[in-house]
């Protein structure tokens, strides 16, 4: 089973697939469903896709293809393993003190004025390092790939704080990432972001309808990650 799930591939029509591809990408679904439905068990999963597709990106053999490996995505992948169990930690805290009201881990909240000055100054701080980084050791893209890293690394760690913006980050982000995949060939990774778009938008709605069921609720309010920010 672990040589199948390391070296495996899936007939399809004209090509094969890597079975890694398909099974990280599974996980990373799995991850955006639960983090919509506010669930400690989002991180986890996640994390595992996140070594999975680490693996792919960086090896270049992604799709059969063996052009230069996209080490914007692999960095990510990277980052998202550090944020994940920054974010386990996180919201497993608040679930053992009570959690949201709806039995979510945390409640999410708008991030306040000071926290959205600090998202502008972290993405465009992390777009230029990581184009400099990408542009030194030659990655395939770095113009949109560095977005796609910074904006990854925004939109995962907004999740980690329970801000809701961060699904509109991600939509930012599958935008170039998706144009991104396709360019470089990749394209089970970029069918599967644009299949994620559709819960991004959905996610953002439910994170938003929650933020807003929070205030009539006022046992919402003696959750500690929804009281952390300060006043707007």
């Amino acid at each position: 089973m672990l040589d199948w799930l390391l070296h495996g591939t899936i007939p399809v029509a004209g090509g094969e697939l890597l079975v890694r591809e398909v099974v990280g990408n599974l996980f990373g679904l799995g991850s955006a469903l639960l983090g919509m439905k506010r669930l400690v068990w989002a991180w986890p999963i996640g994390l595992v896709g996140n070594i999975l597709l680490f693996t792919v990106f960086v090896s270049g053999e992604l799709s059969g293809a063996t052009s230069e490996p996209l080490w914007g995505q692999a960095g990510r992948q990277v980052f998202f393993a550090v944020v994940s169990i920054y974010g386990w930690c996180r919201w497993s805290q608040a679930s053992r003190s009570g959690g949201a009201a709806d039995g979510g881990a945390i409640t999410p909240r708008w991030a306040t004025t000071a926290e959205r000055l600090q998202l502008v100054v972290l993405g465009i701080v992390g777009y230029a390092v990581a184009y400099a980084v990408l542009t030194r050791i030659g990655s395939w893209g770095p113009a949109t790939e560095a977005w796609v890293l910074a904006g990854s690394m925004l939109a995962t760690y907004g999740m980690a704080r329970g801000w809701v913006e961060f699904w509109l980050v991600w939509i930012l982000v599958d935008v170039v990432g998706v144009t991104t995949l396709v360019r470089a060939g990749y394209y089970p990774t970029a069918g599967m972001y644009l299949f994620y778009a559709f819960f991004v938008v959905l996610g953002f709605f439910v994170w938003w309808r929650a933020e807003r069921t929070s205030h009539a609720d006022p046992l919402a309010e003696s959750d500690p990650m929804r009281n952390e920010g300060a006043v707007r």
